[in-house]
């Protein structure tokens, strides 16, 4: 079994390498792919050098899985064709809300893995990631009704160009010098910009609409979820404040086993001075931290939770991986 990754040479592409590396993912050659300026260059796997290979001269069919991770365009003009040799797994928000097309959290919704239609399953957005994780155990046990989230969301869901950009801001920052911003609508270093991505017509923003439809999505169609989708200076790691209304009671004690238990979560909620996780804390680790649990006592059933991921690594790359797992663990249900 051969896997192909699209994208290599970008953030999610090497961290989607970083996690085959680390994983026992039993396979027998990775191909790397990616556009013609990066073929020919060398790549890293294990103790190897692996070339990367033009996207537009790739043969496909030499791949059992293939992930997509170079963006919707890329995704919208080569996944289709992928898909008729090798199944798909796309990292990017083309094929999200395909109906026909599964959006999956295997720890929130493998099971929907059992009717891949097109060859293609979709991979959700960074924020939905980290979010449902959480939501799911929760949901389980109290039935949740709404959900408030405002999102804290680090540069590098941009890509790399942003993070390179919030490097070279904070020196011209420090230097006194003149901003200039390239990636971002206003100046990012020691700021907070309430805006990621375009625009809609009500006001919210294609970021924010995200999370409340792929949310539905892979979780209950039934949850009412808003959310303020915030651009802060870091480099890696969301953070999101949830507040959360249930229709059962709770208590806060059952909500920390919960989630200490749930696949993929790990709860760091100490009331005193640094007893809870930070972006810089989450960067590179697996799970899903969740802190500051406490009751809102303004409302019925109400639960308030800080959440933090690493956005390339839980909320992309190992979140494809995963996917490619179940599908391999579950003998491709059947294919």
């Amino acid at each position: 079994m051969n896997i192909a990754i699209v994208g290599a040479t970008g953030n999610v592409g090497r961290k989607i390498i970083e996690v085959l590396e680390k994983k026992n993912l039993s396979f027998d050659n990775l191909y790397l792919v990616a556009s013609s300026k990066s073929a020919g260059s060398k790549i890293k796997f294990k103790d190897k050098e692996l070339e990367v290979h033009d996207l537009e001269k790739f043969d496909f069919s030499k791949a059992k899985i293939t992930f997509f991770a170079a963006g919707g365009k890329i995704s919208q003009n080569f996944a289709t064709k992928a898909a008729q040799n090798s199944i798909v797994i796309d990292n990017s928000s083309f094929y999200r809300m395909d109906p026909d097309i599964p959006l999956i959290v295997p720890q929130v919704n493998a099971e929907d893995l059992k009717d891949i239609k097109k060859n293609i399953i979709a991979n959700p957005n960074c924020s939905t990631a980290q979010l449902v994780i959480a939501l799911k155990p929760l949901h389980d046990a109290f039935v949740i009704k709404r959900v408030v989230t405002s999102t804290y969301q680090s540069v590098s869901g941009g890509g790399k160009a942003p993070m390179d950009e919030l490097i070279e801001q904070t020196k011209l920052f420090l230097n006194n010098q003149e901003i200039r911003s390239k990636n971002f609508t206003k100046q990012i270093a020691f700021n907070a910009i309430p805006h990621i991505d375009v625009f809609a017509d009500d006001g919210y923003t294609k970021e924010e609409l995200k999370m409340t439809n792929e949310t539905k999505k892979i979780l209950d169609k039934n949850i009412e979820l808003t959310a303020t989708c915030v651009r802060l200076p870091v480099l890696v790691s969301h953070s999101e404040s949830v507040n959360i209304e249930f229709e059962k009671a709770f208590t806060v004690d059952k909500v920390r086993q919960l989630l200490d238990n749930a696949d993929g979560c790990k709860v760091i909620d100490e009331r005193k001075d640094g007893g809870y996780s930070t972006p810089i804390e989450a960067a590179g680790k697996d799970e899903t931290f969740i802190s500051r649990i406490r009751e809102d006592k303004t409302i019925n059933n109400g639960l308030n939770l800080w959440i933090v991921s690493d956005n390339l690594l839980r909320g992309a790359a190992l979140n494809a991986v995963e996917i490619a797992e179940t599908l391999i663990k579950n003998n491709f249900y059947g294919k």
